[in-house]
């Protein structure tokens, strides 16, 4: 296979599996209250079924990504997309709320060892100067999936049920993984030989589960251990990694590395003050303006739009501009956007709610594909899998964090019932303070995004 036909391949198969997961994702997100009345789910299982796939890509991208370096990037990729056809699966055949969030952990599973190697590879056979343009183009499949999911999720949900939205994404998980095998006859494993801590991974691992447990039994005594349990795992993971002859993650790089560093500081921040805006939006267009799916999704889709439109432009240009002045100005319209979301009322216009998405989108797109260019450019071709893992793990643990953050909240100001008459008036001040608070996060991320310093001729 020549280089550019490889290119292709490499392109065409990362796209399909980015377009995949996020196109799920927003699908789900409108087919909640479906869910939630045909198994009797209440608002707090239903956090979960979007928080559960989250948690588990978070705890396994890092594992997964290093083990790309060392045994072959194609080979974890393509297990990967085997686990998310089982979970696809599973999911469109659950019962119940607990085999249906068992289902989407195994999703999540399989999503972590894509996450973690799909860039990686899109760097192993592009060269440098090419690179921005092509995360644009892998970013912008992200978000034709936000941007299809609401109206074609919608009326999938409408007319066909949750189920098929399940059904829908095994057949493309299962055409990715023909075309990996098919086409991409390559593999890349630049750190071959090396050892895997698996110690370490398992601290890793532990300590992630503790903080999840800690936010989603906040306030509660049991919370505030968990998250210190957390936090001391965490302590302890650090102390690992600077010992070990073979880390998992290498801490010099975000000791010494001052772009690698900042720029995953940011795309964190960028990500726990935006993830559950989408879930937050789709449960006020459906219970407080008593949309439906499908119209609620036609709302929702001018946010995706503008990231589809933006995130091409902004990836070209960060091959010629540096990444942190693109980052930085797409972090502060993001901080904008979420300002003004924080103003939704029970008779808020919905023109109000599109122009607040439509900023927010535009703000996204352009901090995106400059930010992952940036983490991609800062270090040599050994770290690739470990780099793209750390991409993932900071998108994913952001939303982690922001799902974490909406369901605290949800949790106090509603507990374990349905969002109904009684109790809209309490959802909206608990949406309007989260998103406050995720607006004032935003504008921390701006100051992140510009300590990166220059990425280009280092």
């Amino acid at each position: 296979m020549t280089d550019n036909a490889l290119q292709r391949a490499t392109l065409t198969v990362a796209m399909l599996t980015s377009f995949m997961t996020p196109f799920m994702g927003a699908s789900v997100n409108l087919a909640l209250p479906r869910i939630g009345a045909d198994l009797g789910l209440d608002a707090v299982m239903l956090s979960w079924i979007a928080t559960a796939y989250v948690v588990a890509a978070v705890v396994f991208l890092l594992p997964f990504g290093r083990l790309a370096d060392i045994h072959g990037r194609k080979r974890i990729f393509s297990a990967g997309l085997g686990c998310f056809l089982a979970g696809s699966l599973g999911a469109a055949v659950s019962g119940t709320g607990a085999a249906l969030i068992a289902a989407r952990v195994v999703q999540g599973l399989g999503g972590g060892m894509v996450f973690g190697t799909a860039t990686a590879m899109l760097i192993s056979v592009f060269p440098r100067e090419r690179r921005g343009r092509v995360i644009g183009w892998n970013v912008a499949a992200v978000y034709v999936g936000l941007s299809l999911g609401p109206p074609v999720g919608g009326w999938i949900v409408g007319a066909l049920g949750w189920r098929a939205i399940f059904w829908i994404n095994a057949t493309l998980c299962a055409t990715a993984l023909w075309l990996a095998f098919r086409y991409i006859r390559h593999e890349w494993r630049e750190a071959a030989g090396e050892r895997f801590d698996a110690a370490g991974a398992a601290i890793y691992a532990l300590s992630i589960l503790a903080l999840t447990h800690g936010f989603s039994t906040l306030p509660a005594g049991r919370g505030f251990v968990s998250l210190a349990t957390a936090v001391a795992g965490l302590a302890l993971f650090a102390w690992r990694e600077l010992l070990a002859p073979s880390p998992l993650i290498d801490l010099r790089l975000l000791r010494d590395n001052r772009a690698f560093a900042f720029s995953n500081a940011a795309a964190l921040i960028n990500y726990a003050a935006t993830f559950a805006v989408g879930f937050l939006v789709s449960l006020y267009l459906q219970y407080v303006r008593g949309l439906p799916p499908q119209l609620a999704g036609l709302v929702m889709m001018s946010q995706p739009v503008m990231q589809v439109l933006f995130s091409p432009l902004a990836g070209r240009l960060s091959d010629r501009v540096e990444p942190r002045l693109l980052a930085s100005g797409g972090m502060a319209l993001t901080a904008a956007g979420l300002a003004w979301l924080s103003f939704l009322e029970a008779g808020t216009s919905l023109a109000h709610v599109g122009a607040a998405l439509v900023v927010l989108g535009v703000g996204f797109g352009l901090f995106s594909s400059p930010n992952t260019n940036a983490v991609m450019g800062s270090v040599e071709p050994r770290h690739y899998g470990l780099a793209s893992a750390m991409v993932g793990t900071m998108r994913m643990l952001g939303q982690m964090v922001s799902m974490g953050a909406a369901t605290l909240v949800i949790t106090m100001v509603i507990g374990r019932h349905d969002i109904g008459a009684a109790n809209q008036e309490a959802f909206l001040r608990g949406s309007q303070g989260l998103l406050a608070g995720f607006a004032a996060l935003s504008i921390l991320g701006v100051f992140a995004s510009l300590a990166r310093g220059r990425v280009h001729g280092r």
